[in-house]
């Protein structure tokens, strides 16, 4: 079994553990399996820029996602990975996202007038799950022109199953098609999901326009050869974008309101930048380059909670990282939430302190020592989206509540898929005015 025990009962303890007991290359195995856990950004740019070559995804946790997610931009490799990133690459050109920031805000502005009547009837809010509710509502309007209130029952609840079925069959010893209760109701809880999806690609190629990013996604072409995707690829890339680019960001906004709410000092500067460039309107994407303490604020809180906590790479032929031998298929591990607490790299790295990321020290730091999106050739193709998306509902909510976390709420990292707060993140709600109010 190797560590194995160790990692199913408490893996952010063990790799903390064995990073501070033998340092930034660190050899285990779980069960017939050779690992090798890297944390210093020397090691995570080897693996993810020098020598990407020889790092593939041929691993367990991948196996997994492909069972749903298909041949996505997440999923695949080698020259289709390649052309699929060319063809989807100008959809997240930023000047067209930043179409999307309306949307972003407009939702927002409705989960904010339903916590107006939550709020004034003295109720509370499980933050982490608001967040996941509003992420998938933008993800739907976005990416596929989709009131995804009006399927709420069958999108979210079918995202919600893989989701968990996903973070439990990664461990599981069993094969990953075994037949269980739970893998037999993810499978239909994909097949429900596909059909949406694919209803929505029919009507599209039957000639229906909408400005989205599928519609992106079906317009553009490869440079090299003038092709489109395909319906199959089309459905992977959406399914990726769906389930994926929600999730991660719902995540890191709970995390960024907890942060806060325990941070009082921190709030109260961010909310003076806000009044001070927002003077009380909703922001808009071209609003941010002036937000430059709110950036600092959402990065450094995916800084102590990545969602992304975990990357893993099979190690394609013997190589040698920071002097230590990785032999062939060998399964090396990078983690974000340990190289982000690096002690030589991260003064006081429990601590919340946005101002980590004053463009100077950006500047000081190693490019790896910071990598919540990846890095490399297959870095997050949608950091720019998640970014704007983060900033623009962080803006807005906190000019009309401020969340605080109801004393005695157990908050504990769940460290699955992505990092989630395992019990939810339930919260009051303080009301503030807004000018117009005010006035």
């Amino acid at each position: 079994m190797g560590v194995m025990p160790l990692l199913r009962s408490d893996p952010l303890r063990f790799f903390n553990d064995a990073a501070h007991r033998h340092g930034d290359v660190v050899s285990f195995r779980v069960g017939p399996m050779q690992a090798a856990l890297v944390r210093h950004p020397e090691a995570v740019k080897h693996v993810l820029v020098d020598n990407n070559h020889n790092y593939d995804k041929q691993t367990r946790a991948y196996d997994v996602l492909r069972t749903f997610l298909g041949s996505g931009l997440l999923t695949s490799e080698g020259d289709f990975w390649r052309r699929q990133r060319r063809i989807a690459q100008p959809a997240f050109h930023r000047r067209k996202i930043a179409a999307f920031g309306e949307i972003m805000v407009h939702q927002t502005g409705e989960m904010l007038a339903r916590w107006d009547d939550i709020a004034g009837q003295g109720n509370t809010v499980d933050v982490a799950a608001e967040m996941a509710s509003l992420t998938l509502r933008i993800v739907g309007q976005t990416l596929l022109s989709t009131e995804v209130d009006t399927n709420a029952g069958e999108i979210g609840e079918a995202v919600t199953r893989l989701n968990h079925w996903a973070d439990r069959a990664i461990d599981s010893l069993l094969p990953i098609g075994f037949p269980t209760l739970g893998t037999l109701r993810a499978w239909e809880a994909s097949r429900r999901l596909d059909a949406v999806i694919d209803a929505i690609i029919r009507r599209r190629r039957d000639g229906e326009q909408r400005d989205d990013l599928l519609g992106m996604l079906m317009e553009t072409r490869d440079a090299d050869t003038g092709e489109t995707m395909t319906n199959r690829q089309l459905r992977d890339e959406v399914m990726t974008i769906f389930l994926a680019g929600h999730e991660t960001t719902a995540t890191s906004l709970a995390w960024t309101f907890y942060l806060l709410s325990r941070h009082p000092d921190v709030e109260r500067r961010l909310r003076a930048e806000l009044d001070r460039e927002l003077a009380g309107r909703q922001p808009s994407a071209d609003d941010l380059p002036r937000l430059g303490y709110l950036q600092q604020v959402v990065k450094e809180s995916m800084r102590l909670y990545p969602p992304a906590w975990i990357i893993d790479r099979r190690c394609v032929a013997d190589d040698v990282v920071m002097g230590y031998q990785i032999k062939k298929h060998t399964l090396v591990l990078l983690s974000p939430y340990l190289t982000h607490r690096h002690p030589e790299l991260w003064p006081n790295p429990e601590g919340f302190d946005p101002d980590r990321f004053v463009a100077t020290l950006e500047e000081s730091r190693p490019r790896y020592a910071y990598f919540p999106f990846g890095g490399g050739p297959r870095q997050c193709i949608g950091n720019g989206f998640a970014m704007m998306e983060a900033q623009l509902i962080v803006a807005t909510v906190l000019q009309r509540f401020r969340p605080w976390l109801v004393p005695g709420h157990p908050v504990e990292q769940e460290p699955l898929v992505t990092l989630r707060p395992r019990f939810g993140l339930q919260m009051g709600l303080a009301q503030i005015a807004t000018a117009a109010e005010a006035a």
